[in-house]
């Protein structure tokens, strides 16, 4: 993945008729890269069980996004097993999470603002980020980088200390849902 896929000049973006009937696009995958602070770790991934849509119409664009935590493949059994562990047992009570948005800002460039809510361990927080939309084959690719801070997501310190506050690239694909 890029370090900011917002100024990667190889980037397509996507433009669309807001005004045409509604568009739909379903969540067909999450990719993740984490960096922690200094650049000291990257670590690359996937959530195996993921939903969640995208929809552009008339009356705006509604992003929704669900991961299962338990899902998390690093191809990195060390790195698997700590996010894992960080905290089980508000992963075993609160093992999605969840983004909804509230607001969804579009340029003619396939740049986004969005504005919505996080929903992490039972905690609800309000997060903003840009994000780029483009086609990729026949569906869409949304990219988004956010830092995640602990006190946002109510962590002590514990394993996650060791590795936020953290820059989080995701990469979400999508396919048209029929």
């Amino acid at each position: 993945m890029p370090a900011d896929p917002l100024q990667s000049p190889d980037v397509q973006p996507q433009v669309h008729d807001r005004t045409a009937s509604p568009r739909r696009w379903g969540i067909d995958g999450v990719d993740f890269e984490v960096t922690t602070p200094w650049g000291l770790t990257i670590t690359r991934g996937r959530f195996d069980r993921s939903a969640g849509s995208y929809e552009i119409g008339p009356e705006g664009t509604r992003i929704e996004l669900t991961v299962d935590a338990r899902s998390v493949v690093t191809g990195n059994g060390m790195w698997d097993n700590l996010l894992r562990s960080v905290d089980p047992s508000a992963i075993a009570e609160h093992p999605e999470v969840r983004f909804t948005s509230t607001r969804v800002r579009t340029s003619d460039q396939g740049r986004l603002h969005v504005e919505g809510c996080l929903e992490a361990t039972g905690k609800v927080v309000p997060v903003e980020f840009d994000a780029l939309e483009r086609r990729v084959g026949q569906g869409l690719q949304l990219e988004a980088t956010v830092t995640v801070d602990r006190q946002q997501v109510g962590k002590s310190g514990a394993q996650l200390g060791i590795i936020l506050p953290a820059t989080v690239h995701l990469r979400a694909r999508l396919t048209a849902a029929t």
